[in-house]
């Protein structure tokens, strides 16, 4: 697919590409002079506010007389916060994740036998259409499994019976059906992969019924589709916190702005699943990986926080990992005492970091949480709360159940689609009109020229 690099036509395409970037810049001086919210964020980092919803709210700070006041971080779903709706159902012992789901979508916590009936209509909705993993995943490979998932929620388009009805009974069944089904293209996908770009077996296990969500992603793609309860149980608390935030982050944004003009449950979904490929999204976790590896192998005592915060400036300074100068994992558009999310897995990667390796992964994620703070103080003169995010210790956690780099950000998806759809049906129901934000035209007019006198 690079066949304008490996033709006569490469110094062309070369060439097109300078042209283009020579006339794209526009001096960031210009966005202050005409007030323009950059990221739909104002000057004080607050989100421009778009629109209402019931679905959630991420609450981070208090506004007192113009200024941002740090408080502890909140995650509430439906006017439910976070670690109760954990602790009522993993203190039960029960699965939370299908409770969080019907949460969502219905507004309500569920009855006994109203979540017994709704696990019930999950797992029969889980199979994907006849020949569907056959024509879709296994014949066309993806190196990337965030793409192949989009693609394949487009696909789903041409087998739904009625694809373009947006009333609300139509949009809840696609819903329902497409958050059952995405664990199992997660599956394939992976699968497919493993064979053809890594040399490795693949496995496909028949669907089980009855099974959880988690239960269902740890079949999947273990080879011998064998898991503990402990470990269904701990991948459950990490979809039920990566289940929904709020409707300004921006995959969510991206499916209400689609919503909004009326387009289809697939186009919406597949859209929101490349916004949280992206690595400022959902693929974040990757980049905390990939940051603590660097870090390693730079750092040759990760228990001597003075030789840890020296290679942390080096970071900051651009001078070391990817020379983005940012410590992932750190800060948050909202929160800024405390993420909830990040508070709750940072107890469970404690607690599941019981090799040698894993606690030392963990000494060090805690010192970086701890040091980063003073030294975006210090070095960079940024005085405001920061504190590490959901990114910071989900990638340990998941590593600790055994779960390949290439999945973190897929897990997410399958995760957070509930939200997705939930704002979705808010939307249509809600919105009424399309989203269309302003941008002013910066230039000057211009004198068509005839072509021979270009």
């Amino acid at each position: 697919m690079e066949r304008l690099y490996d033709t006569q036509f490469r110094d062309v395409f070369t060439s097109l590409c300078e042209r283009a970037k020579e006339n794209a810049p526009i001096d960031p001086k210009e966005f202050r002079k005409y007030e323009v919210k950059r990221g739909l964020r104002n000057a004080d980092g607050t989100g421009v506010m778009a629109g209402l919803t019931r679905v959630c709210n991420v609450h981070g700070y208090v506004l007192n007389e113009g200024e941002k006041t740090p408080v502890k971080g909140e995650l509430t779903y439906r006017g439910y916060a976070i670690e109760d709706l954990v602790a009522g159902s993993h203190g039960k012992g029960r699965f939370g994740f299908e409770e969080t789901v019907f949460l969502l979508l219905f507004g309500s916590l569920p009855t006994d036998e109203q979540l017994a009936e709704f696990c019930d209509l999950l797992s029969e909705c889980r199979e994907l259409p006849q020949y569907f993993a056959e024509d879709m995943i296994i014949k066309a490979p993806s190196p990337n499994l965030m793409n192949k998932m989009a693609r394949s929620v487009l696909a789903l388009y041409s087998y739904d019976s009625n694809p373009d009805d947006t009333s609300a009974e139509n949009v809840m069944r696609q819903s329902i059906e497409l958050i059952s089904m995405l664990p199992g293209i997660l599956g394939y996908a992976y699968q497919v992969k493993r064979r053809h770009y890594d040399g490795k077996s693949m496995y496909f296990h028949p669907f089980k019924a009855g099974l959880s969500t988690s239960e269902t992603i740890l079949r999947t793609i273990r080879s011998n589709a064998k898991y503990t309860e402990e470990e269904a149980r701990l991948l459950d608390l990490c979809l039920m916190l990566h289940a929904e935030h709020g409707g300004g982050n921006n995959s969510t944004f991206t499916t209400r702005v689609l919503s909004s003009s009326g387009t289809d449950t697939f186009s919406a979904i597949g859209a929101a699943i490349g916004s949280l490929k992206g690595p400022k999204h959902g693929g974040a976790n990757l980049q905390v990986v990939r940051m603590m590896e660097d870090i390693k192998a730079h750092v040759s005592d990760v228990h001597d926080d003075e030789e840890i915060a020296e290679y942390l400036k080096k970071l900051l300074h651009k001078e070391a990992g990817d020379r983005s100068g940012l410590i992932y994992g750190m800060g948050h558009a909202v929160y800024t005492l405390s993420d909830p999310r990040a508070v709750i897995l940072k107890r469970e990667a404690e607690r599941v970091a019981v090799t040698d390796e894993l606690r030392n992964d963990f000494v060090l994620l805690d010192a970086v949480e701890r040091l980063t703070p003073g030294l975006m103080a210090s070095e960079r003169g940024i005085e405001k709360a920061v504190c590490a995010n959901v990114d910071m210790y989900s990638g340990l956690v998941y590593r600790s159940l055994g779960i390949p780099e290439e999945l973190y950000t897929p897990l997410f998806a399958v995760a957070r689609i509930s939200g997705w759809c939930a704002h979705r049906i808010e939307e249509l129901l809600t919105g009424g009109r399309i989203i269309r934000p302003a941008y002013k035209p910066y230039g000057k007019p211009r004198e068509y020229k005839e072509l021979e006198e270009r």
